[in-house]
């Protein structure tokens, strides 16, 4: 049995029109994948903004967007601003409904530790909000390994300064332990060790010398000892004889010790004055001082005197005539 023709039609219909449905749906499903993968959401209602960088620092598609730390977006596309313009335009997709005010800022920034970039938006404190395919303003933060090298520059400068100490220790022991150096402390070495040895025997002496005058020893202490007795036991005595000697020099002091004093500086300027005199003959006794031949004269009578003596002991009749009668 035969179908009728407008049966066999409509199956033909259909079935191409299965296979086109089909084919649909595995097109969007594909297109849906892809933009999955992408990280878009075909289904969110997206917003384009623009900023406009000199350098983006790495900064690359399908890089996240950030507000306050959630993300919200992604970058879409980046290129030149223009043929002669270095300039980079950045196109972001949010697809986060919350407003973005229009002085908001677009801020560069590491997402990690190895560097990753992303773009995180500071919103602004405008009333205004921005638009689909306005421009957001720009900015690029210091990268985390700018931050890092900042916050190392001190510690390296203070290694290089310890290598440089360390280098310049290591030079002087090296010229410390050449042969000559090695030497001088071979020599040093043996030196203290003899003082060592000769200070043990100076000890052993001494130590010998002590044992051998204990008894001498413990005398001395024993006589220092009776004489701080002594003198302990003859302080009233002590004290008495300073009362006396300062007695004594108030009697002095009250005398007229100054008038007695006086008169024997005046006695001996006499005496130095007679002297003075004597020295430039004045005088007889200054002529027999200073002058010879008084002196020889004297001494010519008194051998003329001892010579006649002399005679008159022995021929005493030549000068001495008796007469009886």
């Amino acid at each position: 049995m035969k179908l009728p023709l407008y049966k066999i039609y409509i199956l033909k219909i259909t079935k191409e029109f299965k296979i086109g449905f089909i084919v649909l749906v595995a097109l969007g499903l594909l297109y849906w994948g892809f933009s999955f993968l992408k990280g878009e959401d075909v289904f969110s209602k997206e917003r384009v903004y623009i900023a406009v960088y000199n350098n983006v620092g790495g900064l690359g598609k399908a890089n996240p967007v950030f507000i306050n730390g959630l993300r919200v977006g992604q970058v879409r596309d980046m290129y030149f601003r223009s043929e002669v313009s270095s300039e980079v335009v950045v196109v972001m997709i949010i697809t986060n409904p919350l407003p973005i005010p229009d002085n908001s800022v677009a801020n560069i920034f590491d997402a990690d530790l190895l560097g990753s970039k992303a773009i995180e938006i500071s919103l602004g404190n405008s009333r205004v909000y921005a638009e689909s395919g306005d421009t957001l303003i720009a900015s690029k933060g210091i990268s985390l390994k700018e931050e890092v090298s900042k916050q190392l520059e001190p510690l390296r400068d203070k290694m290089e300064n310890l290598i440089l100490s360390i280098d310049t220790m290591l030079v002087g022991l090296n010229h410390l332990f050449d042969k000559s150096n090695t030497a001088n402390i071979s020599k040093s070495v043996e030196s203290i060790a003899r003082t060592f040895e000769n200070l043990e025997r100076t000890t052993a002496t001494l130590d010998t010398l002590m044992i051998g005058q204990k008894k001498r020893i413990e005398g001395i202490l024993q006589n220092t000892e009776s004489i701080t007795r002594n003198l302990a036991e003859n302080q009233d005595r002590f004290n008495h004889i300073m009362a006396n000697f300062s007695a004594l020099s108030d009697s002095l002091a009250q005398s007229n010790f100054k008038s007695t004093v006086n008169s024997a500086n005046d006695a001996m300027l006499e005496v130095a004055n007679i002297v003075k005199r004597i020295n430039e003959g004045e005088g007889s006794l200054g002529l027999l001082v200073n002058d010879d031949s008084l002196y020889i004269e004297l001494e010519k009578s008194s051998r003329d005197l001892n010579l006649l003596l002399e005679d008159i002991k022995n021929n005493p009749k030549k000068y001495l005539k008796f007469s009886v009668f």
